[in-house]
């Protein structure tokens, strides 16, 4: 059946039995939404950045089905979850199971792989632990993240009907390379970043954060009695310096308490760099880049595994090898595997790799770290758990599945969302493509504007009735963009040669100066690792990716882009005070929270809960700075204006603020004016992040912009504003290059170049080069195709 008719089926109106219902929502800057929403259906919401989509979907509907499926587990499990509170809604009926799949990137554990976020690994390991020869044991054997120990004991045999105990030297299940204990990589410490060899330690010579002479740790240091502590560490012997940097953990009593001392690198690698390296605290991180070095293992040539787990092969390899190969080319290698005793499995791991290739993500392979698969990867890489699920009547609610998805890879995508819904799911998807869009079987559109000016359901109903109404999204739903007449002159070239990253081959390639050049292809092509990879850290070259960025929970939109340091001098010079009291991070904050506003409770392995700071109210600030003004408002309240109501503030005034105004205007310009001052950069999407980044950096000294797919988030009405942007940058001298899979960014560009012809080691190509116009006459490449047939549209 056709995408269209199978849409026509269901396009009758659900009675009342088959609905989700929203009365009175109010979550966030929804302004009392209510609404039917019908089930087994599959509807789109859409409307400009910050219109309300995600509070009705994310934090309304998915949020409340989460809250009530917690609370039927017993008051002893609850008290380990956390306490998810009821959303701002006088009532919400109808719901079923919500499984959210959203573009969170997945969690950075060095230890988590696409092969063990999705389960092949483990399976796989199935595989080894059956048919691999020789026969080392269990799937453990086979695991990187299982330790791998030699050790001795005594173990009962029977010979000649008698039993007796005889000793033995087994391995513990597990294939973790004891050398890099499973990570692929070892460290290597700088000597002089941990301590300053003229000092000794009692005068503060170690310069790790957090290893004071104060506290434990000094006790500790001056107890062992395994070094002078008053001795300069360039006079330590070369037991003593072992002692110092490299002992074993070894038992102590100090002042009368058993204690255990540890060196300071194992004890640094333990404390510090355990943890994932981009979730540390500034100082921390900027330790850790300081001091160590990460070099490939060379015990297990960064495999992660023992010798014995690299040694068990099936048809000449290894389990490493097999999750080194492209997952396109793994799949035809299991298809080849013909083992009737481990048919079912075989089955399954065929299932499950054919899916990573329909969702367009065969170009992967399973020892991909998890944390750098961009947004749009992550959100297919955990699609793929789904698409076998027996579950049915379950709520599936997407936030943007097209992320990253080239036109022709979307309609897969659109397929798979379809398959969803006819297994009896409901499907919500918060989604700008018009592709997209146009599969829905329901259409909700929010508005009018973002922020303050939008949380209002301004359409529902049919893709037609949309396209007849005058919404900003229904007026903007058949847009279509026409190459332009004339492009801009090159002032220059920027040559890359013999590029060879990743999937590259031997790629060499001009990049024009002084225009608009994007960079194309379907996803895995290759276009990343061109531009990243021979243009990205050069001199004068900026780049502004969807990386997340780094700060801590308390970072937000003014802090990031320095617009708060204008706006604490505003406030000090009103009030004749000092600037630090206007700072969550410094004098003025709540002392309760530490001027977080929440306060946040950790759990160990569960999530850490998170409660609103009964104190400041979640204001963050004490009270007592809470009583200046500017211009009528105190800190609080000025942060949590928007940019489009702290630019007409800082304008007039008393709190005519230029500085913090020339920064406001930057923010509006990347179309984020709808976005509050003090919200926590953790609640941003990759689009947002990306646009933050761009605001901030266009005050800097560069001559060369890479925006890595600008378009991510942004409304069809958006997108003309952002070719604004993007045009008044090369204007005033700047050469841009933009990766993007947008045709309208495509038409408008002034060089493109197409990278393919398809992914993975199908791609590493430049297929193509020149101006829209000629990509469009010539139609040689996939992307020609797609964008002659939008501009034809």
């Amino acid at each position: 059946m056709s995408t269209a008719s199978r849409s026509q089926t269901r396009s009758h109106v659900a009675d009342s039995h088959d609905l989700i219902r929203v009365q009175g929502a109010r979550e966030n800057n929804l302004k009392d939404v209510t609404i039917e929403i019908p089930k087994r259906r599959l509807t789109v919401f859409t409307g400009v950045s910050g219109s309300g989509k995600s509070s009705l979907v994310f934090s309304t509907i998915a949020a409340e089905s989460q809250r009530m499926i917690n609370e039927t587990y017993s008051a002893f499990v609850q008290g380990f979850m956390p306490n998810l509170s009821r959303p701002e809604v006088d009532l919400l009926d109808g719901l079923t199971t919500a499984i959210i799949v959203d573009q969170e990137r997945m969690g950075a554990n060095p230890r988590s792989t696409v092969g063990t976020a999705t389960d092949a690994n483990a399976m796989l390991r199935i595989l080894f632990s059956r048919l691999g020869t020789p026969h080392i044991g269990s799937p453990n054997a086979y695991s990187f993240n299982v330790p791998s120990v030699r050790a001795s004991g005594a173990i009962t045999v029977e010979r000649g009907g008698k039993t007796k105990a005889e000793k033995a030297t087994f391995n513990r299940l597990g294939g973790m390379c004891p050398r890099c204990e499973g990570m692929g990589s070892v460290t290597d410490f700088d000597l002089t970043a941990l301590y300053d060899a003229s000092l000794s330690l009692n005068e503060g010579a170690l310069t790790v954060p957090g290893y004071s002479m104060e506290g434990w740790y000094g006790r500790i240091f001056r107890g062992s009695g395994f070094f002078d502590p008053d001795k300069p560490i360039a006079k330590y012997n070369k037991r003593e310096l072992h002692d110092l940097l490299h002992k074993e953990p070894t038992k102590i009593k100090v002042e009368g308490i058993n204690l255990t001392y540890e060196g300071l690198i194992p004890k640094v690698q333990k404390s510090i760099l355990s943890k994932d390296v981009d979730a540390l605290q500034p100082h921390l991180r900027a330790f850790v880049e300081r001091a160590v070095t990460f070099q490939t293992c060379p015990d297990c040539d960064g495999t992660r595994l023992a010798p014995e787990a690299r040694s068990s092969k099936i048809k000449g390899k290894n389990i490493a090898d097999v999750c080194a190969m492209q997952i396109s080319d793994l799949a035809d290698w299991i298809r080849d595997l013909d083992e009737p005793s481990v048919a079912p499995l075989l089955t399954g791991l065929q299932h499950l790799l054919d899916s990573f290739a329909e969702i367009g993500l065969g170009y992967l392979s399973l020892d991909r770290p998890a944390g750098t698969l961009s947004g749009g990867e992550a959100q297919r890489t955990k699609m793929i758990r789904h698409l076998g699920s027996a579950l049915t009547d379950v709520t599936y609610v997407f936030d943007e599945p097209t992320i990253g998805l080239h036109p022709h890879d979307i309609a897969r995508m659109n397929d798979l969302l379809l398959r969803l819904r006819d297994k009896g799911n409901t499907v919500l998807v918060v989604e700008h493509k018009p592709e997209t869009i146009a599969i829905a079987d329901h259409v909700v559109d929010l508005g009018p504007g973002a922020g303050s000016f939008g949380g209002e359901v301004v359409f529902e109903g049919s893709l037609e009735g949309l396209r007849k109404s005058d919404t900003l999204t229904g007026r903007h739903l058949d847009d279509r963009a026409s190459v332009k007449p004339t492009v801009r002159k090159p002032s220059g070239t920027l040559p890359v040669r013999g590029a060879n990253t990743h999937n590259l081959r031997d790629v060499s390639v001009d990049i024009p100066l002084g225009v608009l050049v994007v960079v194309t292809g379907v996803a895995g092509s290759g276009k990343s690792s061109l531009i990243h990879g021979s243009v990205s850290g050069g001199d004068g070259v900026v780049t502004i990716d969807q990386t997340g960025i780094r700060g801590s929970r308390r970072s937000n939109p003014a802090t990031y882009t320095g617009l708060l340091e204008p706006i604490r001098k505003a406030f000090a010079k009103a009030n004749g005070v000092k600037p630090a009291l206007f700072s969550a991070n410094s004098e003025g904050a709540c002392p309760t929270c530490n001027g977080a506003g929440v306060i946040y409770t950790d759990l160990g392995v569960m999530a850490t809960v998170e409660s609103t700071c009964e104190e400041c109210e979640g204001k963050r600030f004490q009270a007592s700075v809470l009583e200046y003004h500017l211009g009528g408002r105190d800190i609080s309240e000025v942060l949590a204006m928007s940019v489009t109501e702290a630019e007409e503030f800082f304008s007039a005034g008393e709190a005519n603020t230029p500085a913090a105004h020339k920064i406001l205007d930057r923010l509006a310009d990347v179309g984020l004016g709808y976005l509050r001052l003090g919200q926590p950069l953790t609640t941003l999407s990759g689009g947002e992040r990306q646009r933050l980044k761009l605001a901030t950096h266009m005050g800097e000294k560069g001559g060369v912009y890479i925006l890595d797919e600008p378009t991510t988030g942004l409304h069809l009405a958006d997108v003309e504003q952002l070719l604004g942007l993007l045009d008044r940058l090369v204007d005033a001298g700047k050469s841009v290059i933009v990766i993007e899979h947008h045709q309208a960014v495509m038409a408008h560009a002034d060089w493109l170049i197409d990278l393919g012809p398809g992914a993975g080691h199908d791609g590493g190509l430049v297929v193509f080069e020149g101006t829209p116009a000629d990509l469009v006459a010539d139609r040689s490449t996939l992307t020609g195709e797609h964008l002659a047939a939008y501009i034809g549209g």
